[in-house]
């Protein structure tokens, strides 16, 4: 294996399956990982992203498959001998240890000297920014400084690979998003791989390099957070990242990138044609909240209606205004929070309209959660 292929493969996932008795939870799992990537496992609980993770650290067998790093096969190695640094949502601290002990603590179990062990402790509290609380107990730390000791601990011993399981989960919003600048920050300056764990879209969009969306054991998009985002591989993706307005129908006409899809009453969209069947099949329509428009911007667009305004609720830089469009209620439109741009009231109408390249003529979900 030369050297180029192991960089664009650090971390490869092989015909990975894992099973619990008769319940198959992992499917087949084919995943490479480049070095120095800050990749995501997104998805819902009981999708297998956790699975995957412990099985990667080595505290869960594979069923099928292999797991390598940096080329060496890793998928029947006992956990200790596989030289990864873990992160998880309980922090995982000896309470009886100060700081510094905890962080020693890796370095402690590889038998190094004392000085050695010493200096990158020091190290490890100034990446950190935890200098002055060396001698200090878990217990007399906040949650998001616990993290820090948890996370330092997790680089110390200078890991190529670092897996996070939840880490900001029990922390409160703020810190939270504090914390994802940190775990960035110190991540880039470092080049250590990263394979992160959560369910929170938020996070994943934010931190990740590219994120792996799974439902059922099975990868339903892996790409960057812009993509995943803008361009949904299916309507399960386009559901459960982000807020996303959904509408029913089916495809009346496909022409290559343009398609028509027609509605319950008899209303037609144009859509880009991302994942649906030919001409009478099914489709749920997915357009962003921030891509619809309002009064006399509507005029212009591809797909317009005129709606009935539900709600309107402030949300600082935002307005969120849930109206009832083409007969369905739900639909919501995202207006800025900048000067000349003017919120409906509730009980009005209003012409809405959205472009387009906006609007994505995915598969019906029933079909998306299928492997």
């Amino acid at each position: 294996m030369t050297s180029s292929t192991m960089d664009e493969h650090f971390v490869r996932f092989a015909g990975v399956q894992k099973s619990f008795g008769a319940v198959k939870v992992v499917h087949d799992l084919n995943l490479d990982i480049k070095r120095g990537e800050f990749i995501t496992l997104l998805g819902p609980s009981g999708s297998g992203k956790t699975t995957c993770l412990l099985m990667l650290a080595g505290f869960e067998t594979l069923s099928q498959g292999d797991i390598l790093v940096d080329g060496r096969s890793v998928g029947y190695v006992p956990a200790q001998k596989r030289n990864i640094g873990m992160v998880f949502q309980s922090y995982a601290l000896f309470p009886h240890m100060t700081v510094a002990e905890n962080i020693a603590f890796p370095l402690t179990c590889r038998k190094l000297r004392s000085a050695e062990i010493e200096a990158q402790v020091k190290r490890a509290l100034a990446m950190i920014k935890l200098e002055n609380f060396a001698s200090r107990l878990p217990g007399q730390l906040s949650g998001g400084q616990q993290q820090r000791v948890a996370l330092a601990r997790a680089l110390v011993f200078q890991p190529s690979l670092v897996l996070m399981d939840e880490p900001l989960g029990a922390l409160d919003k703020q810190l939270r998003e504090e914390m994802q600048y940190e775990i960035m920050s110190i991540q880039q300056e470092l080049g250590v791989t990263v394979v992160y764990v959560t369910h929170d879209q938020s996070e994943a969009l934010t931190m990740s390099d590219r994120i792996a969306v799974f439902n059922a054991g099975v990868i339903q998009q892996l790409a960057p957070p812009r993509e995943i985002y803008e361009a949904p591989a299916n309507a399960f993706v386009a559901r459960f990242i982000g807020e996303n307005n959904r509408l029913v129908g089916k495809v009346s006409e496909r022409n290559g990138s343009s398609c028509a899809v027609t509605l319950a009453d008899g209303a037609r969209l144009r859509a880009r044609p991302v994942n649906i069947g030919g001409v009478g099949s099914p489709s749920t329509l997915s357009v962003r909240p921030e891509r619809v428009v309002l009064g006399a911007a509507a005029a212009s667009r591809a797909n317009r209606f005129e709606a009935l305004v539900r709600n309107v609720v402030f949300h600082g830089d935002h307005v969120r205004v849930a109206m009832q469009v083409a007969g369905q209620d739900g639909f919501v439109a995202k207006l800025p929070n900048v000067v000349g741009i003017e919120a409906p009231v509730a009980g009005s109408s209003v012409a809405v309209g959205w472009d387009e390249d906006d609007c994505h003529a995915l598969d019906v979900e029933s079909q998306a959660l299928r492997h």
